[in-house]
């Protein structure tokens, strides 16, 4: 199978399985982050093939919605690259890059590295920021029935990976907990650029909120 090809099929696999995906999750995130992929990757020396598929699977199975089985994305995006014939290096490959995307894989000790992971963590992360972060953070809050916004409940910023992965807090706090936090790890020079306006723009929501709060 050429990559044309390639792409095409995992495109067709991915929005099958995610068409009933919470709104943050669901096919348009996938979309979203694959072509700031491809965008990013412009401008780096890597292997656009290994790219496209690891921003395609990110998320095929995230182990917040299958009980925090952090292998299940792995697994399912291998078993489905064989099934297709992918060469077996850039099969490890995505999935070394499924397994060490997320922000709370940042709690670890550094591990895995490549220049494709750090194009796809980059695009993921944009998609966490911004105006279309924003909306993110809220479906997902609306999703698990919390509250928007609690001044009782302070953002945790000590929180270790447990704490992150199993919290119930206020929408709100999640901007202070993650969101804030992603533009001062961008790993691309595209990436930090791009990352700049998308933060400026929830620090002005943020103000604005509190604003109408009062």
């Amino acid at each position: 199978m050429d990559i044309k090809k390639i792409i095409e099929a995992t495109t067709n696999f991915v929005r099958n399985t995610l068409k009933d995906a919470e709104g943050g999750h669901d096919w348009w995130h996938i979309y979203r982050v694959w072509t700031n992929a491809k965008r990013i990757a412009s401008s780096e020396n890597c292997d656009i093939l290994t790219v496209e598929l690891a921003a395609l699977l990110h998320d095929i199975a995230d182990s917040k919605f299958h009980g925090g089985d952090e292998e299940i994305g792995p697994t399912t995006a291998g078993n489905y690259l064989r099934s297709i014939d992918v060469n077996e290096p850039i099969i490890e490959h995505v999935q070394q890059i499924i397994r060490n995307i997320s922000f709370k894989s940042g709690f670890d000790k550094p591990g895995f590295q490549s220049i494709e992971l750090h194009i796809v963590q980059d695009a993921d992360r944009l998609d966490a920021i911004g105006a279309i972060g924003i909306a993110r953070t809220f479906s997902y809050g609306g999703f698990k029935n919390r509250e928007i916004y609690n001044p009782e409940i302070p953002p945790n910023l000590h929180m270790s990976k447990e704490e992150y992965k199993n919290s119930t807090a206020p929408s709100i706090n999640h901007f202070y907990e993650k969101l804030l936090l992603l533009k001062d790890k961008m790993n691309t020079t595209t990436g930090k650029k791009l990352a700049e306006q998308r933060h400026e723009f929830m620090a002005n929501y943020l103000e604005q909120f509190y604003m109408e709060c009062k």
